[in-house]
């Protein structure tokens, strides 16, 4: 399943156009702009059924993906968590 980053701002959250295949990629690229940004009261990672990948996310670097390439995230995570902010709490 597709996860975005979100963060929190002004008591929403809020995301961007990257969609990543995996949470772990989400959640480390919502943690670089929750570092960034000032104004953000916390980030996690959004499950997003209907979203197409759009970005990798290792190691602090974000790289496109081609869009005749992309493909439908792998199934390898399968955490069941649709939503994990950095509390670690679930969200529904």
């Amino acid at each position: 399943m597709p996860w975005k980053p979100e963060v929190r701002v002004d008591g929403e959250w809020h995301r961007n156009a990257l969609v990543f295949a995996t949470r772990d990629e989400a959640f480390e690229n919502a943690a670089d702009l929750f570092a960034r940004w000032t104004s953000c009261a916390g980030y996690r990672a959004a499950e997003v059924p209907d979203a197409r990948v759009t970005h990798s996310y290792t190691g602090r670097e974000l790289r496109p993906i081609d869009d005749t390439t992309a493909a439908p995230s792998p199934a390898a995570d399968q955490s069941g968590d649709s939503k994990t902010d950095l509390t670690g709490d679930k969200q529904p």
